[in-house]
């Protein structure tokens, strides 16, 4: 049997890792600006508190989740990272020390749902989460912090910024008596998910992908229509701050999302390009100001948002190869490779990147695996180098070759190394 990763869990290796690491570091940099610090929590939780939270009606509840029992313990590997982050918020009292905290969180999550372009069974998500602050100020800063992340930070144009209100608690409840009405005429050409929904959950027929369900939606009542005069003025706010943000976006009634927590307000970005085909929305995100409270914790407000990072990748721009070793180490002998190592460790030390070769062989050989890295500079250590004190450097764009003294080689290759980076005056990097 050929041992192969998982389906829909794929194997990230160094030549991808390198615009991961590019992705990951702009996100971390950009919220930060913003005032956002990392958390992070386990990958496994009890499973109650994804089907209380997400809500058992869910897709990812009823046929995503990865759940078993081990210890007399139920638990879930984590499907999304808003559960794990308000456990964390109402366990670790965090109210009690700070009226407003926002946090940050970057890593894998696991849904067992059937694997699409950007779209995976482990995949990764970045994502933010404000705690204590109900205003429509910080729902639109999130937006535009959100717009200027894909745009400046990552070089992802041709999105779409969707907006959408669910009120609080009563006009949802509202809502959902009025779409019971709609849809209980036209129960049977439903799709059986979407028939069994309609008692217990009908907002996500409005979600469904299926086209009987599509049809049936159309002429569904608005849920603006239905907002109570604190939730119109709080989604009113929303957008008069995005205007004087000047963020574009589509009020779309119809957006629901797939989870029940939230609240108020709701939005997706989503790609116009038509890289993703029909798995167009790279970020998702809303308010959910009761699940603090739910989880047992006092009433604080909430809004986050998650990103995609398989989706954002396909999305970002092409960019330069990852970085290559600046000085590759070439020792001759078995008794020169101790000398290789500590001057290899020396340079980086000084910030070099660096690269000691350990199979041995012969020195053309070497040179050629060098070449094939795209080092700079190849500094060779033989028994008469080492007897001369000294070490041979070659450089192999200029083809040239000279010593220099072992006791200054860290120094001087390490000022060598940042020469061969920076361009001569006048020129472009």
């Amino acid at each position: 049997m050929e041992l192969r990763a998982v389906k829909g869990m794929n194997d990230i290796l160094p030549d991808e890792a390198a615009r991961w690491q590019r992705l990951e570091q702009a996100f971390r940099e950009h919220v930060a600006r913003y005032g956002y610090d990392e958390v992070r929590t386990p990958i496994l939780e009890h499973t109650a508190l994804f089907s209380r939270q997400i809500g058992e009606t869910t897709d990812v509840v009823e046929k995503e989740m990865y759940s078993f029992a081990r210890h007399g313990d139920e638990l879930t590997v984590r499907p999304e990272g808003t559960a794990g982050a308000a456990r964390a918020y109402v366990e670790h009292k965090v109210h009690t020390k700070e009226p407003v905290s926002r946090w940050s969180y970057l890593g894998p999550m696991f849904r067992g749902e059937r694997p699409a372009k950007g779209r995976y069974r482990q995949f990764y998500q970045a994502g933010c989460e404000l705690y204590g602050d109900a205003g429509p100020l910080a729902d639109a800063e999130m937006i535009e912090m959100i717009l200027s992340l894909l745009n400046r930070g990552l070089g992802i144009g041709n999105i779409e910024v969707r907006l959408n209100s669910l009120g609080a608690s009563g006009t949802r409840a509202r809502y959902r008596d009025a779409l019971v009405a709609h849809f209980t005429p036209m129960k049977d050409k439903l799709s059986e998910d979407s028939q069994r929904r309609l008692e217990k959950n009908p907002l996500r027929i409005l979600d469904s992908k299926d086209p009987r369900d599509r049809e049936a939606s159309k002429g569904a009542p608005s849920i603006l229509e239905l907002l109570d005069e604190a939730d119109a003025a709080h989604f009113a706010g929303v957008r008069r701050h995005l205007d004087a943000l000047d963020v574009r976006y589509i009020v779309d009634p119809t957006l629901v999302r797939g989870l029940d927590y939230y609240t108020r307000t709701l939005f997706e970005f989503v790609t116009t390009s038509g890289d993703l085909g029909a798995q167009s929305t790279v970020v998702g995100g809303g308010r959910y100001d009761n699940m603090i409270e739910g989880l047992g914790g006092p009433s604080v407000p909430a809004i986050g948002f998650a990103m995609g990072i398989e989706r954002l990748l396909t999305l970002m721009p092409a960019e330069a190869p990852r970085e290559r070793p600046a000085i590759y180490i070439a020792p001759l002998s078995d008794t020169c490779t101790s000398r290789a190592l500590v001057l290899g460790r020396d340079l980086r030390a000084r910030g070099v990147r660096v690269e000691v070769d350990g199979r041995g062989g012969r020195l053309k050989a070497m040179l050629r695996r060098a070449d094939a890295l795209g080092a700079k500079l190849c500094v060779i250590l033989g028994d008469g180098e080492l007897e001369r004190g000294v070490a041979s450097v070659k450089d192999l764009a200029g083809h040239k070759q000279d010593e220099v003294p072992l006791a200054d080689a860290a120094d001087v290759l390490a000022a060598r190394a940042r020469a061969e980076a920076s361009p001569p005056p006048g020129e472009a990097r």
